[in-house]
């Protein structure tokens, strides 16, 4: 994938001057600021662009990504990547990353403001105010000392909630299906089943993504095993707490109020919640801070420089590969991996059903993943499609090819073996150039570097007539392999035909990683 091509930038929506101000100078790329197009404006313009940064105003469709034939990158300034087609970013190979510790600072601090409003009524009671009125009674609050805070979800932002809560001698508890209870205990969390989460909150606050999972995860059914009078908050997304559902509950006075910084549709036009006296609304303002504007540009814009220069992949969310792929010591066996499987592609017919990917050696342990990206490249040599580590597995599938990894602790020795339809290559480094040592049970005296073209053979070889042939093509035998039945040479360019070679197979090893 040639990130040193992201030349042109498109800058859709409105961010920090820092941002462009950045990758102008330590990146040299030329920076288009445009906020406010309109979808199909964006669609005709986005041709021209080889990165597109957004905030939460831009949807990035797969209209957008497919009219994108130069994308390589989308970079969403903040948390989370909902207005972006995830899945139609990764089919076109284009790398979509986020800055997800830009605004966790700000939605913390706007979380906490949320709960501190909602235990005083501390907007209504200034509203009341402004009307010339002096309400002492009517808005008589509640102290947050000793209360329990619930919260769902305890990635970053969840643990910021969290400490600056327990400073009020708040009860913490949460739950989250990914990090450990171990982890959140370290930050005064204890988790628990959701349960047995709803019975023991006076405050819920989600921090969740929005994903299937997770939408209308507090609904009539939450509402009905919390505690009558329950608060709940929002500064996540629209949609993990079910609008219709909380209206209810507010109705019946089983919650007892409700902070919304998000909702389903942003601007609401069903405006039922947002004039309801026991909701405090506001316009989506989570990452609205100077500093978290400035963090989120600053860092979306070094993420991609970073990504031009080859040095690393921060924030990606459908790449993992690639991350891998800045690695000085990673990068060899990626380029060994995507030979492997060009090498698989060449001695099979055809291509399809599970191709084993095998990985021995203590530094290979969890490399399975990458791995078999960069061999489904490699199987994918003749796609007609941009396929690269971000979007090869994908392809893969597509095709009928299952691409899978095994690690092996029976060899002391690192090395590779890719296997499928009967064939199996074995590869490892010599130094950091990719080598085969093995074709099925036939294995090399010496490994065969994986550089520049190959000649590959199966049964006894005319060396002469292999040099008159190379000869007249203007190449040269730079390498000549024997292991079993085949036979490997190394040429210095490729030949526009191998018929009067036989049954010789010519190997292009052109590598992308």
């Amino acid at each position: 994938m040639a990130l040193s091509d992201i030349r042109r930038v498109l800058i859709s929506d409105s961010l920090a001057p820092a941002c462009a101000q950045i990758l102008r100078s330590l990146g040299g790329i030329e920076v288009t600021e445009t906020p406010g197009l309109s979808p199909q404006d964006l669609i005709s313009h986005i041709q021209d662009y080889d990165g597109l940064i957004v905030r939460s105003a831009t949807k990035v469709t797969s209209e957008v990504l497919t009219a994108g034939t130069r994308l390589k990158v989308v970079g969403r300034a903040g948390t989370g990547v909902d207005n972006v087609d995830v899945d139609a970013a990764t089919k076109n190979g284009i790398i979509v990353m986020n800055t997800p510790t830009g605004n966790s600072i700000s939605a913390a601090e706007l979380t906490c403001g949320l709960i501190l409003s909602l235990s005083r009524q501390i907007p209504q009671a200034a509203s009341s105010m402004t009307q010339g009125k002096w309400d002492r009674k009517k808005y008589m609050g509640s102290e947050l000392h000793g209360k329990t805070l619930g919260i769902l979800g305890l990635g970053r932002i969840g643990k910021e909630v969290a400490i600056r809560m327990q400073s009020f001698q708040m009860k913490t508890i949460g739950y989250d299906p990914i990090i450990p209870p171990e982890v959140t205990a370290e930050f005064g969390v204890h988790q628990f089943p959701l349960e047995e989460i709803w019975g023991q909150c006076d405050y819920i606050t989600v921090h969740t993504p929005l994903l299937p999972s997770t939408t209308g995860l507090i609904n009539d059914a939450a509402f009905s095993k919390c505690k009558r009078g329950v608060q709940v908050i929002n500064c996540a997304r629209g949609g993990i707490i079910d609008e219709e559902a909380l209206l209810r509950a507010l109705k019946s006075g089983q919650c007892g109020g409700a902070g919304l910084d998000v909702f389903t549709e942003e601007p609401p036009r069903d405006r039922a919640l947002v004039e309801h006296p026991l909701v405090i609304s506001l316009p989506h303002l989570g990452a609205s801070t100077h500093e978290a504007q400035n963090r989120c540009g600053e860092e979306i814009a070094l993420q991609i420089v970073d990504l031009v220069k080859a040095r690393a992949l921060v924030g990606a969310v459908n790449a993992p590969a690639l991350t891998k792929a800045f690695s000085p010591e990673t990068k060899p066996w990626i380029r060994l991996a995507e030979a492997m499987g060009r090498l698989l592609h060449c001695l099979l017919p055809v291509v399809n059903g599970e191709v084993q990917v095998t990985t021995a050696g203590g530094a290979l342990k969890n490399s399975g993943s990458f791995l078999c990206s960069a061999v489904a490249i490699g199987l994918l040599q003749d796609a007609e499609k941009k396929v690269n580590l971000v979007n090869s597995c994908f392809f893969g599938k597509e095709t009928g090819i299952q691409v899978t990894s095994h690690h092996s602790s029976d060899s002391l020795e690192t090395k590779l073996e890719v296997s499928g339809g009967g064939q199996r290559v074995i590869g490892g480094l010599s130094g950091d150039t990719p080598c085969l040592i093995q074709i099925g049970s036939s294995r090399f005296r010496t490994p065969v570097s994986l550089n520049g073209t190959l000649l590959l053979w199966r049964g006894e070889t005319d060396l002469l007539k292999l040099v008159e042939v190379l000869a007249a093509a203007r190449s040269q035998l730079q390498t000549f392999h024997v292991s079993g039945e085949y036979r490997v040479a190394e040429v210095s360019a490729p030949l526009s035909d191998v018929s009067p070679l036989g049954s010789c197979l010519q190997i292009s090893l052109g590598l992308s990683a």
